[in-house]
């Protein structure tokens, strides 16, 4: 590996520890290399508060702060341009004399896409560009779905058991899956903006859809209701987490739990809309069963997560989706579930 393969996978490293916290941007992670030595690291931790570039250069102690305008930063993702939350990263490194920038991957918002890296080499600083162009896309496929099809990024998730059923197809639940399988849904829950159920889901199994087995943010909680139907009773209106209800009745986007009006009948496209309408840059599709089926059908899904026990078997109840023909990218054992990941190619 060559010192700037090095070097970026560090960026993607510091940038991971920012998921869940700073959607819509993207993750961003960024180091500052003098001589071979680190001297500086820095992220993006939080929506609206400092980028990666800015983190990295305060953290450089004072004893090298004379070496700054001999050192080179690595940034997973173009510097920004344009003032946003913030201002532009671009000024920075330039007003900081940086003479060298190595960029991961171009940004495809409109207001940065180029115009970071052009900035910078107006200003006579040299950009080496791209380096692990397809680890950074991949880091940051939840913004660049954002951004390029205009939707948010998709999950389906569901757990089955060994002879394939999801549920027991009546009023008690079906528990499937062990406390590591279920410690890794609450992790994913807190690295997604958002997690939708449908009403059958809501009304039978009562979930709370927090996240309380991982230290990491809540995810926003989305309802389909489309009547209005599921009563204020129920754990996703008991506030410890914001709901959105997803009808076609009544529509106060503002409160909690908050109405969004979608058309009678609204097609995967069209919810999806309402939920990019919110900036939810990414959604966790928990279920049930029909609703899954509906996002299969559509094709508007990008991952598929699969939690599989191994020695549990309902032989009767609901059977489970069945993954299309499609990219599986691994599997994952976690005591006695497997964990199968999809992606839609």
């Amino acid at each position: 590996m060559n010192s700037h393969a090095y070097y970026m996978h560090r960026c993607i490293e510091l940038a991971q520890r920012g998921a869940g916290r700073v959607a819509p941007n993207p993750l961003v992670g960024a180091v500052l290399v003098h001589d071979d030595r680190i001297i500086g690291e820095g992220w993006h931790r939080q929506y609206g508060q400092p980028h990666a570039e800015v983190n990295c250069l305060a953290s450089v102690t004072e004893a090298d702060s004379h070496l700054v305008p001999y050192s080179t930063l690595y940034v997973s993702l173009e510097p920004c341009a344009h003032f946003g939350k913030t201002p532009p990263c671009s000024r920075l490194i330039i007003d900081q004399k940086i003479p060298r920038v190595v960029v991961g991957c171009r940004d495809p918002f409109t207001e940065v896409n180029g115009k970071g890296i052009e900035q910078v080499k107006a200003a006579g600083i040299e950009v080496i560009e791209p380096v692990l162009e397809a680890a950074c896309r991949e880091l940051n496929r939840r913004f660049f779905t954002w951004v390029e099809q205009q939707r948010p990024y998709v999950i389906l998730k569901w757990a089955q058991t060994a002879d394939d059923f999801m549920g027991s197809g009546s009023a008690d639940r079906l528990l499937i899956s062990g406390s590591a399988a279920q410690q890794r849904v609450h992790r994913w829950r807190s690295e997604e903006a958002a997690i939708l159920v449908g009403k059958r889901t809501a009304l039978y199994d009562n979930p709370q859809l927090t996240n309380r087995y991982w230290n990491g943010p809540q995810p926003v909680r989305v309802v389909i209701d489309s009547r209005l139907e599921l009563p204020l009773s129920l754990h996703l209106f008991d506030g410890h987490a914001r709901t959105v209800v997803l009808n076609e009745q009544k529509h106060h986007p503002d409160g909690n739990p908050a109405y969004v009006q979608v058309p009678a009948k609204a097609s995967v496209r069209e919810l999806l809309q309402a939920l990019y309408d919110l900036r939810l840059q990414s959604i966790l599709v928990e279920g049930g069963a029909a609703v899954l089926q509906r996002f299969l059908e559509a094709g508007l899904w990008d991952e598929i997560r699969v939690l599989e026990s191994r020695s549990k078997k309902a032989g009767t109840g609901l059977k489970a989706p069945v993954a299309p023909e499609t990219k599986l990218v691994r599997e994952e054992e976690l005591e006695q579930d497997v964990i199968r990941y999809y992606q839609n190619t």
